[in-house]
């Protein structure tokens, strides 16, 4: 069977992003709290995350950077950081040390059993193309058949577009059994898949939201998984 796999929230998590960038920042002389440094970053994402299919290359990945960089550079100077003095480089290489990502403990194990028990993994994720990356720098590259982002295939979740481009990476075949998406988001993850023709798991790894729709499996981790997708 093939198994589609959301990324952040699914896999992996951010290690204290706010607290990084303060750290970093200081290493590099710019005093800034905690809470500052959470309030320029909460910008920063949502830039990030309006903007993150543009950088479907090495040279687009580094343009959306540095407008990251800017976004982030106003942001800490409205909290009241004194940034003035920092190249953009270097507060571009504070961010990035900053957005650290780390597998959730059950995802290493959950993904050996499933490729062992002869399933197809592909990641999709609404990212740009740094996915790739961060799946070689979390371990989780090695346990995965393929992955896709949505700056790669040209449209995020819930379109159904990027589930199918996920689908033919992984081989799929005309009458094959139908494949199984894992993620967090109800909008995104579960009414993407259904509207794609897959099965669809919830995982919800605090409280479980309202509204999940009747046969959607939920799960608090991915322990469950492979028994799901026997």
């Amino acid at each position: 069977m093939v198994i589609t796999l959301d990324a952040l929230g699914t896999l992996v998590e951010l290690e204290r992003p706010a607290a990084r960038l303060a750290a970093e920042l200081q290493a590099r002389g710019v005093q800034v709290g905690e809470a500052q440094a959470g309030a320029a970053l909460a910008r920063e994402i949502a830039f990030y995350r309006a903007h993150h299919d543009l950088a479907a290359d090495t040279a687009s990945l580094a343009l959306l950077r540095d407008r990251c960089t800017e976004v982030l550079r106003e942001a800490l100077e409205r909290a009241g950081a004194d940034v003035g003095a920092l190249e953009r480089a270097e507060l571009r290489d504070a961010l990035l040390a900053a957005l650290r990502f780390r597998p959730f403990a059950d995802v290493p194990a959950a993904l050996a059993a499933l490729r062992a028990a002869g399933h197809r993994l592909v990641v999709v994720s609404n990212w740009d193309v740094s996915l790739h990356e961060m799946l070689r720098t979390t371990g989780l590259h090695a346990l995965v058949d393929a992955a896709i982002s949505s700056a790669e295939a040209g449209e995020r979740k819930p379109a159904p577009g990027i589930f199918r481009r996920a689908l033919a990476l992984a081989g799929a075949q005309p009458g094959e059994a139908p494949a199984l998406h894992v993620g967090d988001s109800l909008e995104l993850d579960v009414a993407g898949a259904l509207a794609a023709g897959l099965r669809a798991v919830l995982v919800a790894r605090a409280e479980v939201p309202r509204g999940v729709p009747t046969g959607v499996p939920v799960l608090a981790s991915l322990d469950g998984l492979e028994a799901l997708a026997a």
